[in-house]
């Protein structure tokens, strides 16, 4: 153990990487990044090693967050408790996106639903398929996840999208899923479910407003490349 005058390399470290943080705030590299949300999770330990680690495992710090516990856990040194602080900065980071998206018409506030997305299954690793209904404003009534799948596909039923709209009392949607490999290019499968699902909500007065595609390397609109 060291002694009172011999405080663990790390502890400088600490201090000083705080300090950078200070200076140049998200600036710095996604593993000093990731060192300081472990100062906390683990106090005595230098966490360096940990936090190179699990970036080169995962690839960056926005997918180390987004990974699930039980994959984190299988790099060693991540505990449960690691594994859920973790967890908890990634539902911290969704917050203020999530913020900026309530009580506003989405439909003039793309940026901002598209800053949400992102933060919320851009870095996900498997498919996820989300529905977020509107009301007659285009205000948000609820954001669903309507089906989680495998690396590269979702079962998505038409009719229950629309049952649950029904159920809202939902004029409008807009569909959302992630994929994960990175490219946001919408597959045929793509444009064929969403078409269905137009094609489903028609009758019943209930607007697609648009499919959006998210992956690491940025989005798609199938509306905005005119697939419906």
């Amino acid at each position: 153990m060291p002694s009172a005058k011999e405080a663990p390399h790390y502890h400088g470290h600490r201090d000083r990487l705080r300090e950078k943080f200070a200076a140049v705030g998200d600036a710095l590299t996604d593993y000093e990044l990731l060192e300081l949300v472990l100062f906390r999770a683990i106090p005595r330990r230098d966490v360096k090693p940990l936090a190179k680690a699990l970036v080169a495992r995962f690839g960056s710090f926005a997918e180390v967050l987004s990974a699930a516990p039980a994959r984190l856990m299988e790099v060693e040194g991540v505990s449960a408790g690691v594994a859920a602080d973790l967890k908890v900065i990634e539902a911290a980071g969704r917050r203020p996106a999530r913020g900026a998206i309530r009580e506003r018409d989405l439909l003039n506030s793309w940026s901002a639903l598209h800053d949400y997305l992102r933060a919320t299954m851009a870095f996900a690793p498997r498919e996820e398929f989300r529905v977020l209904f509107l009301d007659k404003r285009n205000q948000l009534i609820a954001d669903e996840v309507q089906g989680r799948g495998t690396a590269d596909h979702t079962p998505v039923y038409p009719r229950e999208v629309a049952r649950r709209a029904l159920e809202l009392s939902a004029t409008a949607i807009i569909l959302a899923h992630n994929h994960p490999s990175g490219d946001p290019n919408p597959s045929a499968a793509d444009v064929a479910m969403t078409r269905e699902i137009v094609s489903v909500l028609a009758p019943l007065k209930i607007v697609v407003h648009d499919h959006v595609i998210l992956g690491r390397n940025g989005h798609a609109s199938l509306k905005g490349l005119k697939l419906f």
